[in-house]
């Protein structure tokens, strides 16, 4: 009997190392089948899943509750298991080069546990090369087994989406990729117990690695070109919004927007990359330009707020401006890599200390990432300037007269309202009166 098989009857377990914004989908997803350890070596993070709480918001609470993984920060545990499934982040350094070593110290957790006959899937991001070259090497060594003789490797990119409730693990393809045609087809009966929609068998796990950092550079590139539009239209004194809707009229228009791009995906796979290149001695023309024109829309952002208020003849040491929203993306507790905090630091070197509001955001992570205490909206009064940075529901659904409370006592032509995702009615605006500007 193959360990497909073995899993399929509960004779064998899978674990996941690594329970976050990916790991614990996975997890809880593999549960509802067979038989699950889910391990992460923050043992705060594991009670709170024991006790039925989900800090990532990504699978909620009632199915935390529910669910049959078996939460352990002992890592001798994983000893219980033959399929194992590495999912930790890959950031990147100060210098924009990889980080590995959450990838790196989750393969010897894993090597130092593995017995004979076991499957090790990577599923985080990295370039190509790194399952095969790096972590089968760290295997090996803290195992003591050889691998294609005594255990097989795999790669599985992530592909889960923070926060969106209709792209969900079940429903879209998942890459899977094996060391051999034996391990490709174990793994891709696996994933298949929970893949609604089937997966895509890559040739080499070189492929399915390159495949993961490209897709998500294709897209840091897309919303570049639409960046340096918003810029180039803001100086034209075009709005970008409007363009985009007329063009994207065309049939074979790419529909991508203008935006803040942070997060642990889009911001940092194009610099794994970039680097693997640079290392063969070539040097990225398009992706580091996209990189960069990305990487400056927090300063843009800020200046746009300086000049609205300088417009306003408000006093910019002393103007209050109230920023609604600073996780990286909408309707996810993830702050890591915002973009937002680029736009604060950038407001914070004109002397304004701005005040953020979060409803959906970890305050305690905001706190210890970036020094952020984050305030209640219900205690925001006489705001100057109104920031919507991200695009919460629960910021969305704000009335109109909700909004409106958040200013002081003036004219509604010196209430200034930032829009970075262009989500409102400009012409709505305008009509009441408010200095508006939207990227």
């Amino acid at each position: 009997m193959n360990l497909y098989e073995k899993i399929k009857n509960r004779e064998e377990k899978i674990s996941l190392v690594g329970l976050g914004y990916v790991g614990m989908p996975i997890a809880v997803a593999f549960a509802k089948k067979v038989d699950v350890i889910g391990f992460d070596l923050n043992k705060k993070k594991i009670e709170l899943y024991k006790s039925g709480i989900d800090p990532t918001n990504e699978v909620g609470d009632d199915e935390i509750k529910k669910t049959t993984v078996e939460f352990t920060a002992d890592e001798a545990k994983l000893k219980e298991a033959k399929f194992h499934i590495v999912a930790v982040p890959t950031p990147i350094n100060s210098d924009k080069t990889p980080d590995l070593s959450p990838v790196e110290g989750a393969s010897r957790i894993v090597g130092r546990n593995l017995t004979k006959g076991s499957i090790v899937v990577y599923e985080s991001t990295v370039y190509p090369g790194v399952t095969e070259d790096i972590c089968v090497p760290i295997l090996e060594k803290e195992s003591g087994l050889k691998c294609g003789v005594d255990f097989k490797i795999g790669y599985s990119p992530e592909r889960i989406n923070p926060g969106d409730k209709v792209h969900r693990l079940e429903n879209i393809i998942k890459i899977v990729s094996g060391m051999d045609e034996e391990s490709l087809d174990e793994i891709a009966k696996v994933y298949e117990l929970v893949i609604e929609v089937g997966v895509h068998r890559a040739g080499s796990i070189k492929v399915a690695e390159a495949a993961k950092v490209v897709e998500n550079s294709q897209r840091d590139i897309n919303i570049a070109f639409m960046n340096e539009l918003a810029m180039v239209f803001d100086r034209m004194g075009i709005d970008t919004k409007e363009v985009i809707d007329a063009m994207n009229t065309k049939w074979n228009a790419l529909k991508f927007t203008p935006g803040l791009v942070g997060g642990h995906c889009i911001g940092v796979d194009p610099y794994y990359f970039v680097y693997e290149a640079e290392k063969l001695g070539y040097h990225s023309q398009i992706i580091l330009s996209g990189r960069k024109i990305n990487d400056g829309m927090g300063k843009f952002v800020a200046d746009a707020i300086i000049k609205k208020l300088i417009l306003a003849n408000k006093v910019v040491r002393q103007a209050k401006v109230v920023v609604l929203g600073m996780t990286f993306k909408e309707n996810t507790p993830d702050t890591r890599n915002s973009k937002v905090v680029d736009i604060i630091n950038h407001l914070k070197e004109y002397g304004i200390d701005p005040i953020i509001v979060d409803p959906e955001a970890d305050a305690e992570e905001a706190k210890h990432e970036y020094d952020i205490d984050l305030v209640d909206i219900k205690d925001v009064q006489n705001a100057d300037c109104i920031v919507l940075a991200v695009a919460h529901d629960s910021l969305k659904s704000m009335s109109w007269d909700e909004i409106d409370n958040l200013y002081g006592n003036f004219e509604n032509e010196n209430k200034i309202l930032i829009d970075v995702k262009s989500i409102l009615d400009r012409k709505e605006i305008e009509e009441k009166g408010y200095s508006y500007w939207r990227l």
